[in-house]
């Protein structure tokens, strides 16, 4: 019976095989006498690589934005094109932790009050503050408090640079503790209801919405910066 059985295994595969390179041949005859079907099918396959890599790209490599609106004036402009570092993201995905920008980093992240039909799906700000940290905006100045400096320091002094960086003064009357697992942001133009952020109705920033820093102002190509 054990013979029998192998016997008939081994003739099946071998039918199988014997089949699989009759239609191999048919198959290669076919575009041989077809090769216009030949080329339409590389140009799919080509197609298919393309779009299978770009997402690839898109997903953990980088992803290019163009900023819509005046809330990171005069730091990026309306219509400027960036690219986004999704590198960071990435290590820290495979790593199984939480991305954490760096103070000062401006960051692309998904808008956490999004709702389908609007248009602001994807902000960019700039980090601010951490969890367990104070911030508060008064008489315009915005003001950081944390276990190295218990008596608050200004980070907006370390990105003004002439004329680039944040504005002055920051409106609003904050007082607020960052609580886990989120990230307190804002723009640069502080001035009256320019940005939308942290300070004025957006709220907290969860960390796993952020889509990685911006590292690189591509358009328009008299201003591309490195950041």
């Amino acid at each position: 019976m054990n013979r029998f059985c192998q016997i008939s295994d081994y003739s099946f595969r071998l039918s199988f095989w014997s089949v699989a390179g009759i239609v191999k041949k048919m198959e290669a005859s076919y575009l041989t006498r077809h090769p216009r079907v030949k080329d339409i099918l590389n140009f799919i396959g080509f197609v298919l690589l393309v779009l299978i890599g770009t997402l690839l790209i898109n997903t953990y490599v980088f992803r290019s934005f163009s900023v819509s609106g005046h809330s990171m004036d005069h730091t990026l402009a309306d219509g400027d094109r960036l690219i986004v570092d999704r590198l960071p993201v990435t290590a820290a995905l495979l790593k199984n932790k939480p991305y954490v920008p760096n103070r000062g980093q401006i960051i692309v992240f998904k808008n956490p009050r999004f709702l389908a039909g609007m248009h602001d799906e994807f902000i960019v700000k700039r980090v601010i503050a951490f969890p367990g940290e104070r911030v508060t905006v008064k008489d315009g100045t915005l003001t950081v408090y944390n276990r190295e400096h218990p008596n608050g320091f200004h980070p907006d002094d370390e990105y003004r640079r002439g004329g680039v960086g944040p504005q002055s003064p920051s409106s609003g009357d904050v007082d607020t503790t960052v609580p886990e697992g989120v990230l307190f942001v804002a723009g640069d133009n502080r001035i009256g209801s320019s940005s939308y952020d942290s300070r004025t109705g957006l709220g907290f920033v969860p960390n796993h919405d952020v889509v990685g820093p911006v590292s690189v102002r591509l358009f328009p190509f008299s201003k591309i910066t490195t950041f």
